[in-house]
């Protein structure tokens, strides 16, 4: 009997603790469903959730825990998450790309800084 009793316990301890590590709160769950379109990098022509763009390497990870944190305490609308994120990760995307049709001479104008 004492036997059963010890191999119960770590198995229902075990099945408890598995029980309780899937299940999404409400609001990832809303992050995971909310697709966006993203025409920046690796996203270009998919529709993205929220969650991945949130979990892509243009976000910062210290950047991520802010707007995770912020959103859960209900300080962030989830329309505001989206374009928060989706304008992190155009910026992000559109600076990794080397500057397109600069002419081999030099540069084309000079917009930037009138003096």
């Amino acid at each position: 009997v004492t036997v059963k009793n010890s191999s119960k316990d770590p198995v229902t301890a075990a099945g408890e603790e598995r029980d309780h590590s899937p299940k999404e709160e409400p609001w990832e769950r809303t992050l995971k469903t909310t697709v966006v379109d993203v025409e920046a990098g690796e996203f270009r022509g998919h529709k993205v959730s929220l969650w991945d763009l949130l979990h892509s390497r243009y976000i910062p990870k210290e950047n991520r825990k802010e707007l995770l944190v912020l959103y859960e305490a209900g300080e962030l609308t989830l329309e505001q998450v989206k374009t928060v994120v989706t304008t992190i990760v155009t910026r992000a995307a559109a600076g990794e790309r080397p500057e397109p049709e600069a002419p081999e001479g030099g540069p084309r104008a000079e917009p930037e800084a009138p003096e």
